[in-house]
């Protein structure tokens, strides 16, 4: 089982991108390999050790190096979603990079995580899991 927190600022992207996948998760009966919930990004330290990944909108680009320098040595794995992932939140391929991304911080310690040639954010035009990008 992957538990993934998807963060907004605010709660409310997040909130409704959570409940889409949620929905998502039980129509093709993924309730044993994945969990999505939400929260504001501001208050997730307090529940960042409960989750595997911590996934955050693509806003929060400049809010995640405050939170790192506030926090120090978290030991969840931060990653910034793509935008056009963010939009379209399909729940195979968060899965997908959820997984790959618990994998591959075990390994760096990098964080906030980012995939091989995708340290900027915003220059990141797939919409599918870094798997599939990159096959």
């Amino acid at each position: 089982m992957v538990k993934i927190l998807i963060c907004c600022l605010g709660g409310f992207s997040s909130s409704a991108m959570s409940v889409k996948m949620s929905n998502e998760i039980k129509e093709k009966g993924y309730e044993d390999q994945v969990s999505i919930d939400f929260q504001p990004f501001a208050l997730s330290h307090d529940v960042m050790d409960q989750y595997d990944v911590v996934m955050c909108c693509p806003h929060l680009k400049f809010e995640i190096s405050t939170f790192m320098k506030k926090y120090g040595d978290i030991q969840t794995p931060i990653y910034l979603l793509p935008p056009k992932m963010y939009g379209s939140m399909n729940v195979e391929d968060v899965y997908e990079d959820a997984m790959d991304i618990v994998e591959g911080f075990k390994e760096t310690k990098l964080n906030p995580f980012h995939f091989p040639n995708e340290d900027n954010v915003m220059r990141i035009k797939r919409i599918c899991s870094y798997r599939k990008s990159i096959q």
